[in-house]
């Protein structure tokens, strides 16, 4: 009961922090607001993490781990067909009101961060390769069922489809203009069919 009680409490405070870095930046996070968000003592946030920077590098990765569950299971899951299972995690990916607009900072800001320490880089090619095989997954599945071309190289064509999902995203993010006129899913899924060569509407 105890290590429930203690697993909560740092969830919690992972949490905050997650919160306050989509909101405020890196740069701006202190354990204080961590502390005063979770309802907690900075003693108690000391006692989880000894310094900010470890307290930050845990939220970033508590926070993708957990995406990463979600939409990318390591589990064959049962679903109607490749572009049925594609365009519904398309749509969960892409940054929307709500937590996956917050998860979209929180990626920013990682790919921000790791661009300043490498020892942040591993954490994120570590996310990139699990987002990689559960993309292939989904290919190679509309490859043997037909739905997508034959002959496609499924790793580059999964390669393709998460530079895509990353422009469309970083651009609705910043709700660029441009985009206004179509919805951000019919933007990526025009680049998806002309690349994948899909039999089906995504």
């Amino acid at each position: 009961m105890v290590v429930s009680v203690s697993q909560s409490t740092r969830e919690r405070i992972l949490e905050a922090a997650c919160d306050l870095i989509a909101a405020q930046g890196i740069d701006e996070v202190r354990i204080a607001r961590v502390a005063m968000r979770a309802g907690a003592s900075t003693a108690l946030v000391h006692h989880y993490f000894s310094t900010r920077e470890e307290l930050l590098e845990q939220a970033l990765i508590h926070s993708f781990e957990l995406v990463g569950e979600g939409r990318f299971p390591d589990g064959d899951g049962e679903v109607e067909s490749a572009t049925a299972g594609l365009a519904s995690a398309i749509r969960e990916c892409l940054p929307e009101p709500g937590r996956p607009h917050r998860d979209w900072v929180l990626w920013v800001e990682l790919w921000l961060r790791a661009v300043r320490e490498p020892g942040l880089r591993p954490v994120a090619a570590r996310l990139y390769e699990r987002y990689r095989r559960w993309m292939e997954a989904l290919i190679q599945a509309g490859v043997e069922s037909g739905e997508f071309r034959s002959g496609v190289d499924v790793a580059a064509t999964a390669d393709l489809a998460m530079a895509l999902l990353d422009g469309v995203g970083v651009r609705a993010l910043i709700d660029d203009p441009a985009m206004a006129s179509r919805p951000r899913m019919t933007w990526w899924r025009s680049g998806w069919r002309r690349s994948s060569g899909s039999r089906r509407r995504t």
